[in-house]
């Protein structure tokens, strides 16, 4: 492991019981890198967010996080799930859940003794101080992923786990979101990983690329990794990597359907 070294995986397998997820993982991300995690739906690319969270164990191989084991509760780490359970209190203000993140309330991301105008500092670094005083349940999709990024940024971490952020935004929210965390990740040299469907967004920005397929890992540069022959052999199947006149790119051939279609990459 590096000294720069946030994240370093050595022969990393993943899976659940007896089942095998992926294998072989080699790979490290340094302190300020702003990484996508790629692949088909099921590849493995949440399971490798709850190795990092301490959630589960690998099945073989070494994983640290900041020279360490992952552990649950990892204050330096700031997540944003899928699916976030507080979601469904309505009538919750939005400042309040962004404080929630401070408070304890949420396993792994309190600091006592911190409150509002933390919260208020994180809702305005991801344009969402006019959000501060609406209930959730009155809010869009795009203004809830919003919230529950400000949330992950609240205790100030030093890695950001986010887990398909982008998921049902719409072009133009996409790219504010990205550029949200892009700023956000040089600004503050924090760590972040991101899974995504649709690279095209996040291309300009990015350093670095985990793809998960066929039960392997890549990592890489983008221009590395999103290629035809990268790609056919980490699949073990022909793959076509397209790109078109504005530099958006098309993944063809794999067995995933929302891979034959370029904004579903």
């Amino acid at each position: 492991m590096m000294e720069n070294d946030v994240i370093s995986a050595a022969g990393l397998a993943a899976g659940y019981e007896r089942l095998e997820v992926w294998r072989d993982a080699n790979f490290s991300v340094g302190r300020g890198e702003f990484v996508a995690v790629l692949g088909p739906n099921g590849a493995g690319k949440t399971t490798l967010f709850r190795l990092l969270l301490g959630l589960d164990k690998p099945l073989q191989g070494a994983l640290t996080i900041f020279g360490r084991p992952p552990s649950r509760g990892n204050q330096r780490i700031g997540y944003v799930p899928q699916r976030h359970a507080i979601a469904s209190e309505l009538r919750l203000e939005a400042v309040e859940l962004v404080r929630f993140g401070l408070i304890g309330n949420r396993w792994g991301f309190g600091r006592m003794g911190q409150g509002r105008d933390e919260a208020l500092a994180a809702l305005r670094a991801v344009g969402a101080a006019d959000l501060a005083r609406r209930p959730l349940g009155a809010l869009s999709g795009g203004e809830l992923q919003r919230i529950f990024f400000a949330e992950a940024l609240v205790g100030r971490p030093d890695l950001l786990l986010l887990d398909e952020p982008l998921a049902n935004l719409d072009i133009r929210r996409e790219a504010d979101f990205v550029q949200w965390v892009n700023t956000i990740v040089h600004s503050r040299g924090i760590t972040a990983l991101l899974i995504a469907h649709n690279i095209n967004p996040l291309l300009p920005v990015l350093d670095r690329v985990i793809y998960v397929a066929n039960g392997r890992v890549m990592t890489g540069r983008p221009s590395d990794i999103l290629t035809t022959q990268s790609l056919s052999d980490l699949y073990g199947i022909p793959v076509e990597v397209v790109k078109d006149s504005r530099g958006r790119i098309a993944i063809i051939g794999t067995e995933d359907p929302a891979h034959h279609h370029e904004h579903d990459l």
